[in-house]
């Protein structure tokens, strides 16, 4: 059975990879990278080699296939190709390839079981160390079946609409995923106005000496239930304030009313 073990991902999207935030993360024990080989105007693998440097030992890496310049593809001989790419580019063989927004090509069911199958082969082949799926909007991958992946991304967080949240625990339940993980817990942005406009900090118990940016980090562990969460930051205070953020507990009573009134809301009058 999986369990929610707390672990915080450096992702990498939008971020320049600065070194400084890359040491701290190493410092305060965040041993997960996250990108994508778009990200950076897909520099991304390249330019995280170089700033890194002697770092990137210290770090298993994730990344992901499907976009590529101009297109998004599900093409085998392309996805595979991708992966090689990337573990040249970083000079490394990735921890993770995961497959990047399927939903964007509109798969039917054998278009994504044959790409899903290309990123099973290449971890097989000793490629990459594992292989899983990375979705956007899980919606209309529901109903459709793929092997069993290591890991599974999804949106997670208090801004996550309560169909995409369902979406992605039916495909957590018919992919049997052996990890899933969250990503985009703010939204877009920890400074967004919404923040601002009610207290997160009900969703965890005991928490009055945590931060609103904590209480709704943390909150993205349990909405949906997930193994970790991802997120990006070229600031370092504020990556410490989030690895802080996992001191603290879920109130999984107040989460469950939360979704109640979500599917209460979303029910015609």
């Amino acid at each position: 059975m999986r369990t929610t073990d707390g672990n915080v991902v450096l992702g990498l999207y939008r971020s320049g990879h600065p070194h400084d935030v890359l040491e701290a993360a190493a410092d305060l024990g965040v041993a997960h990278l996250d990108t994508a080989s778009n990200y950076l105007r897909h520099r991304s693998h390249e330019v995280l080699k170089t700033q890194a440097g002697d770092l990137l030992p210290n770090f298993t890496i994730s990344t992901k296939v499907g976009y590529f310049p101009g297109e998004h593809s599900l093409d085998p001989a392309r996805l595979r190709a991708g992966v090689e790419r990337a573990a040249k580019e970083l000079g490394r063989e990735p921890d993770a390839v995961l497959l990047h927004n399927p939903e964007h090509s509109h798969p039917d069911a054998e278009m994504l079981a044959q790409a899903c199958a290309v990123l099973a082969g290449a971890a097989q082949a000793g490629l990459c160390g594992r292989w899983g799926v990375s979705s956007w909007n899980p919606r209309p991958l529901v109903g459709l079946d793929t092997p069993c992946p290591d890991v599974l991304m999804v949106r997670s967080g208090l801004l996550v609409g309560v169909d995409v949240l369902e979406a992605a625990e039916a495909i957590v339940t018919r992919w049997r995923p052996s990890q899933v993980w969250g990503m985009s817990p703010f939204g877009g942005s920890a400074n967004e106005a919404v923040w601002g406009k009610f207290d997160p900090r009900i969703f965890l118990r005991d928490a009055l000496s945590a931060t609103r940016v904590q209480a709704a980090f943390r909150s993205a562990y349990g909405l949906p239930r997930v193994d970790a969460v991802a997120v990006g930051t070229d600031n370092v205070e504020h990556l410490r304030e989030l690895v802080g953020a996992l001191a603290y507990e879920v109130d999984d009573q107040v989460v469950q009313e939360y979704r109640q009134l979500l599917r209460a809301r979303r029910q015609p009058v």
